[in-house]
């Protein structure tokens, strides 16, 4: 069983297409991202899986439930962060932490691994959420939404607000509840973090599906730069598998490398390097480009 599938899952309001005929599938045990700008139908994603929403047509079915007719059930069942947590100002931490975790239903087993990792200490729980910070808030989301041990977790922007270092454990945890085989649906519009944590990543724009890919897959097509600076006479690559916008100069040599990086390594063994930096490819050039190819 898939944790979250969607069939030509759309909502329109009026002539605004917030998400167009959205099919994606969600594997049981893997981290993944749905990546997308501000405004390209993430949380109108979310919120149409969790029944917040009704659908204009399609469906989305989350741990084998209807969203639509089974939206209690499904809800019973997760851990939800949504973006821009909103808390109950008139409690402390520690009673906020008590309250949603009897609606959940289940015990926070996880809750003092949670605190413990994210610095959120006792004395700190016992204040009023009205005195706590940006970050302290976006805290005690993530403790609430995962003290459950939930089947699956939809976390919407969860690293909003956090610092380096509590992000630096926020990804910890994320590591720990994958290597348990935990199921996560991780929306982010920060591409450094998707490619940190993420196993598989749907791309949205627009409200459309622009491509699902894996990770490591996305990136090994994407263009790495290549600098190396020579001592003699520069390799010849102008007929090697994948290699683009050769530029010699001054005992210098850059260049651009697309796919397998093989062909270029073998090209270049002879060659009389000085010194030679080949920068690895990132999400967000792939991105960018996957949003250029969908925008013509």
């Amino acid at each position: 069983m898939h944790a979250i599938t969607t069939t030509g899952l759309t909502k329109h309001y009026g002539p605004i297409r917030a998400l167009d005929a959205l099919d994606i599938t969600v594997r049981e045990g893997e981290i993944f991202g749905f990546l997308g700008p501000n405004g390209a139908g993430k949380s109108t994603t979310i919120r149409l899986l969790l029944g917040f929403l009704r659908p204009t047509s399609g469906e989305g079915r989350v741990l084998g439930l209807d969203s639509v007719r089974d939206s209690v059930a499904i809800r019973a069942r997760i851990g939800y962060l949504p973006g821009g947590v909103a808390l109950y100002d008139s409690l402390t931490g520690e009673e906020i932490l008590d309250y949603l975790g009897e609606l959940s239903g289940r015990p926070p087993v996880r809750r003092k691994e949670l605190c413990d990792r994210l610095e959120l200490l006792p004395q700190t729980l016992r204040r009023l959420v009205r005195d706590y910070s940006r970050g302290m808030r976006q805290k005690i989301g993530i403790v609430q939404a995962l003290q459950h041990e939930p089947e699956l977790a939809i976390l919407d922007e969860p690293s909003e607000g956090l610092d380096p270092l509590m992000q630096r454990a926020f990804y910890d945890i994320l590591d720990v509840l994958k290597n348990e085989g935990r199921t996560i649906f991780f929306s982010s519009h920060v591409l450094s973090e998707v490619e940190r944590v993420c196993d598989r990543v749907a791309i949205v724009r627009r409200g459309r599906l622009v491509a699902v890919e894996e990770i490591a897959a996305l990136l090994a097509r994407r263009m790495r730069k290549v600098d190396m600076r020579l001592a003699g006479t520069p390799p010849r690559l102008e007929d090697v598998p994948g290699v683009l916008n050769i530029m010699i100069a001054d005992g210098r040599l850059t260049c651009q490398v697309e796919g397998d990086i093989r062909p270029f390594l073998a090209a270049i063994v002879d060659a009389p390097i000085v010194d030679l930096t080949i920068e690895p490819a990132h999400l967000e050039d792939a991105f960018l480009e996957l949003y250029k190819e969908a925008g013509r």
